[in-house]
């Protein structure tokens, strides 16, 4: 499945517009996580243990936003973004979405 943050994909013509498409994933860091990324704050610098949550929920939400356009028989999505929101003080959502199309190549 191609992705792509732009409108338009080099060499290829959209044929057909599917809808929008997203994935959603909700995480939070266990107890032991968030002292850890507490300890460190003080500190200052990265956190990684943040840092490595927050990459695999885009992981996540890109690989469910990928089924969900599978699923409107696209084979792309185009205008491709993240959105994330904190739902409490240990809760992080993200929000993969874009617009799922069928791509044909050119030429």
């Amino acid at each position: 499945m191609i992705i792509t943050t732009t409108e338009n994909v080099t060499g290829y013509r959209v044929t057909e517009v599917k809808g929008q498409v997203f994935g959603v994933v909700v995480r939070s860091r266990g107890l032991a996580g968030n002292i850890l990324a507490g300890l460190r704050s003080i500190f200052g610098g990265e956190i990684t243990e943040y840092t490595q949550l927050l990459e695999e929920a885009r992981r996540h939400a890109i690989d469910r936003m990928v089924k969900n356009a599978a699923l409107m028989n696209a084979n792309a999505i185009v205008m491709m973004r993240f959105d994330s929101a904190e739902i409490g003080q240990t809760m992080s959502e993200i929000v993969a979405y874009g617009t799922a199309v069928v791509l044909e190549k050119q030429g």
